[in-house]
């Protein structure tokens, strides 16, 4: 079942510890993964930028995307983390988010949904 944004979400934006808690890792790990330094996801101020808020919501809706195919959020956030995605030399979701491309894995989701790859 897709996890609602709510789960990922308090106060109208998104949460890192609760973003952590749901996949079971930490704050840390939860920047690292979207490509923030510490202080994004430890800092009120930071948490809050459109830059941390951007990334965080990025991640969760490519998770909120796969997670039906896998039937659980925590192996869409491992198939996230380390499954190179074809057509992008080799390169994960998690990967690509860092770099600003998460609408480029958005289309990619979409088009294997739609059968168009394989």
């Amino acid at each position: 079942m897709t996890m609602h944004i709510e789960a990922f979400a308090e106060g109208g934006q998104f949460a890192p510890g609760r973003i952590a808690a749901v996949l079971r890792t930490t704050r840390d790990e939860v920047a690292r993964t979207v490509g923030l330094g510490r202080d994004a996801v430890m800092r009120p101020d930071r948490v809050a930028s459109p830059k941390t808020q951007k990334r965080l919501r990025e991640m969760v809706e490519i998770l909120n995307r796969v997670e039906p195919r896998f039937g659980s959020t925590l192996i869409a956030y491992a198939w996230y983390r380390s499954e190179p995605l074809a057509g992008f030399d080799g390169q994960t979701a998690m990967q690509l988010v860092r770099e600003g491309r998460a609408s480029e894995v958005m289309d990619y989701i979409d088009a294997v949904d739609a059968g168009m790859h394989a």
